[in-house]
């Protein structure tokens, strides 16, 4: 499809509807009408946006021929509301084109948040799905995931409790990189030598912040370890980390204290040893699929055997809800795949199970080779998350958080099911955006939320690790925002 945004202001939120209905290298678009009108019967169809003072305008040609096949225009009543404007181009475009995905109009990180706002408004269920239908265009199975997922969550988010704050600790270092991941993270290989004076710098940093915290007034229930990989850290390391936690938080003050030992290559029993002795009380351990060649493929150095022993050795010790991670759309799975993974992930029966949709983000080694690798496509990946949400559900498994990510095979999503009992109470929080979670170390976004006015700010540490060495001073000078919370 060719297109010409004509004076419109708001194209890049267009453009995410656009890229509901055909990927990116389908789409060419032009700077001028005259440049359109050229360009236009080498492609099969032509949108063209106009936007005027009182007025915004959506015309749909024909290429072969530049006929008018449908025209929308939008006064300044209606015209002006972005909801408005996307849900007009979405029923354009659905004219020619199959969406990709159910979500409609609904492109953000959080859908749950507007079920949230709406039962807070007093909105019933039934009129909350006629406006996800209505107003968002969002299929009628993901409406229902949505309200599902919202209601599990209100019992552990409300009543808000404004006097109590998470703590997120980032470790971005990993074994290896995966091929999937975008995440600040970094090989022990390579960067492993600023390890010890990174760890120095973040204690520090924590040290700051929990003085911070108490200054205003507030204190710490739930505490997560992610990063990165944070069984990366040798035992004394961690030893090292986790004392200074619990020196600075009080342990029975916290509710939950997670860590992700997401790589089964980066655990042993003496490190899970140390976690339980310092009070952990969940932890990850992520084996993406059960499959050893596609482990390979995407550059992980375990095998499915390693998972059941770690999970073995995390049972003995005595961890009592633990959270594996799946990830649907993989190089190389079926679905016949992904339901062997699931089946054997539930034998090992860990209390949650997180099932991702493959992003293809583009600070991943992924995105970088992408010409070189067959994906699933957007059906069969839908499929993979279908049959799985069917499979887990039969053994007690249900919806409590969910969210999205741009670049996500089928515009689909990422869920996190558990057993009855354990939810993760810092998963829910961090989507749903009104509880403070101040974040510690490279690359970590503390997010200072104002219930009262729906709103939060974000407080961003530099990502790069060479950075946040050579300008720490500026970490513990941000990290002042906390005392807006007073």
């Amino acid at each position: 499809m060719i297109i010409y945004f004509n004076g419109v202001s708001n194209e890049y939120d267009l453009r995410t509807i656009i890229e509901i209905f055909m990927p990116k290298n389908q789409i060419q678009v032009v700077d001028t009408k005259n440049l359109f009108l050229e360009k236009l019967r080498d492609f099969k169809y032509g949108l063209e946006i106009v936007e005027e003072p009182h007025q915004r305008s959506m015309i749909l040609y024909r290429g072969t021929d530049h006929k008018v096949l449908v025209e929308r225009t939008l006064f300044a009543v209606d015209g002006g509301s972005k909801t408005a404007l996307k849900r007009t181009l979405y029923e354009v475009l659905e004219t020619v084109y199959a969406p990709i995905g159910k979500w409609g109009i609904l492109v953000g990180i959080r859908p749950v948040k507007i079920v949230h706002e709406f039962l807070d408004q007093g909105k019933t269920v039934d009129e909350i799905k006629n406006v996800m239908a209505s107003t968002y265009l969002v299929h009628p199975d993901k409406i229902d995931l949505l309200i599902e997922t919202a209601l599990r969550e209100r019992p552990h988010l409300y009543p808000l409790d404004q006097s109590a704050v998470s703590l997120y600790l980032c470790i971005p270092f990993c074994p290896t990189r995966c091929l999937y991941c975008s995440f600040p993270s970094n090989e022990i290989s390579k960067k492993g030598k600023l390890l010890p004076t990174y760890l120095d710098l973040m204690i520090q940093e924590l040290i700051f912040a929990v003085s911070e915290i108490k200054r205003s007034g507030k204190h710490i229930d739930c505490v997560y370890i992610g990063g990165g990989t944070p069984t990366t850290l040798d035992v004394k390391q961690l030893e090292r980390l986790l004392e200074e936690i619990v020196q600075q938080v009080p342990i029975n003050q916290i509710k939950e204290f997670s860590v992700e030992a997401g790589r089964p290559d980066t655990i042993s029993m003496e490190k899970l040893d140390v976690m339980k002795s310092f009070g952990v009380n969940r932890i990850c351990i992520n084996p993406q699929t059960m499959r050893d060649d596609t482990l390979t493929r995407v550059g992980r150095s375990h095998d499915s055997g390693t998972i059941v022993d770690i999970m073995k050795m995390a049972r003995k010790v005595g961890f009592e809800t633990i959270n594996m991670d799946v990830i649907m759309g993989l190089p190389g799975e079926t679905v016949t795949d992904t339901n062997e993974t699931l089946k054997k992930l539930i034998e090992l029966k860990p209390e949650n199970l997180t099932v991702h949709t493959l992003a293809v983000k583009r600070a991943s080694n992924l995105n970088a080779s992408i010409d070189e690798i067959e994906l699933a496509h957007d059906g069969e990946v839908e499929r993979m998350l279908s049959d799985g949400d069917a499979l887990v559900r039969q053994f007690g498994y249900t919806p409590y958080y969910m969210y999205r990510q741009k670049k996500m095979i089928g515009h689909l999503e990422n869920i996190g099911y558990a057993l009855s009992g354990h939810a993760s109470l810092y998963n829910m929080r961090i989507m749903e955006e009104r509880h403070t979670i101040v974040a510690i170390g490279a690359g970590a976004v503390s997010k200072i939320c104002f219930p009262d006015d729906n709103r939060h700010e974000r407080v961003a540490n530099f990502k790069g690790l060479e950075d946040y060495i050579s300008r720490f001073d500026e970490i513990l000078e941000k990290k002042k925002a906390i005392n807006e919370l007073k």
